[in-house]
């Protein structure tokens, strides 16, 4: 199985990578695919040019086995789509290999206003990252909650079994890190060590992003 998760990475932090490691663990996937978006559809823009927000991305991955950067929705104009990622994605990697989308439970609330759930659904597996003790159809409209008891499936396992279309809860460690604050501290001068890796860190001085 190939894990896909999608963001602006700008820049990537600790609170990205411990979630998509234990993701790679327990779902024993085969690769983890981090694809940082071009033009944000949801959310603000990015501010780091996205070669650097590429190169932030490859420094914090690197010598991690099964982390892979994948530029492809940087090279494609207009809006950055899950849907069109994973056509392209599924091309590349023929019908019959299960690929899982990593969303968090925030974004999950909002799916059914995404770009083409449905065949969103038909193209991959959804993979829905929680923090430990939270619910995961609390709070969801009607709508989703109906999705999501007829997708669901409780075991890593069943998302091997088939290509796309299952919903599968993941407890993940979360951590309270949002780039907007990693910006925020660079911004006023203070430094956001430990909040990211070092390698990143080093990119952001010598660029003097965020500033």
């Amino acid at each position: 199985m190939i894990g896909v998760f999608g963001g602006t990475f700008d820049p990537i932090h600790f609170g990205h990578l411990r979630p998509a490691l234990d993701c790679l663990q327990a779902l024993q996937l085969e690769e983890l695919r981090f694809v940082p978006l071009s033009v944000a559809v949801h959310r603000p823009q990015p501010v780091a040019a996205a070669d650097l927000r590429l190169a932030m991305l490859e420094a914090a991955i690197a010598g991690q086995p099964g982390f892979v950067s994948d530029p492809r929705e940087l090279a494609r104009p207009g809006g950055s789509y899950s849907y069109d990622t994973l056509v392209s994605l599924r091309a590349e990697v023929g019908d019959s290999r299960p690929l899982c989308l990593l969303v968090g439970s925030d974004a999950f609330a909002g799916f059914l206003t995404w770009y083409r759930p449905g065949e969103i659904l038909e193209l991959a597996h959804l993979v829905v990252m929680r923090r430990p003790g939270s619910g995961t159809d609390a709070g969801l409209a009607p709508a989703l909650r109906r999705l999501y008891g007829e997708r669901a499936c409780d075991e890593p396992a069943a998302l091997a079994g088939s290509p796309a279309g299952r919903i599968l809860t993941q407890e993940v460690t979360r951590l309270d890190i949002s780039s907007t604050r990693v910006r925020e501290l660079i911004a006023q001068g203070l430094s956001p060590r430990y909040l990211l890796p070092e390698a990143v860190l080093a990119i952001i001085e010598r660029e003097r992003l965020y500033r």
